[in-house]
């Protein structure tokens, strides 16, 4: 079983959405051969909870207005730092760039098979990274300054 047309559909527009508000490490899994209850996971990240809710509002903005779908589950909004929102063919997490790493998500779906996704959210792998590294820069350099 692979996903259907409508979730294909579901998780491009997800993603572009999760991409125009600087998502980070934007990737998609078919998860349908060994779930029975999504197609599709999404999963995107940002370094604080507030681009992390952002994020959010702005996939379930575009997912309403382009295709007319609306999340049936939202969970993780008072705290920002996981926001879950599921819309039976997909799911979408979001997640603060520290639950990301401890979580893992990827490690548990890494056997299915990868979505491809538009080419603005496969930019945005390697940003996580990067933002970290420039933040222990800026933080080091901000010691340095100190002495």
């Amino acid at each position: 079983m692979t996903a259907t047309d409508r979730s294909l559909e579901l998780i491009n527009t997800a993603a572009q959405a999760a991409a125009d508000k600087l998502a980070h490490d934007i990737i998609a899994y078919d998860v349908s051969d060994v779930l029975s209850i999504t197609d599709a996971f999404l999963l995107a990240s940002a370094p604080n909870d507030r681009q992390v809710k952002s994020i959010v509002d702005e996939i379930e903005e575009r997912l309403n207005k382009e295709l007319g779908a609306k999340p049936v589950r939202r969970e993780g909004d008072r705290e920002a730092r996981w926001v879950l929102l599921d819309y039976v063919d997909i799911v979408v997490h979001v997640q603060h760039s520290e639950e990301r790493v401890f979580y893992a998500l990827e490690r548990l779906w890494k056997d299915c098979p990868e979505l491809e996704l538009p080419a603005d959210a496969k930019a945005t792998r390697g940003k996580a990274e990067e933002h970290a590294r420039t933040q222990a820069a800026e933080e080091a350099a901000d010691l340095g300054g100190e002495w």
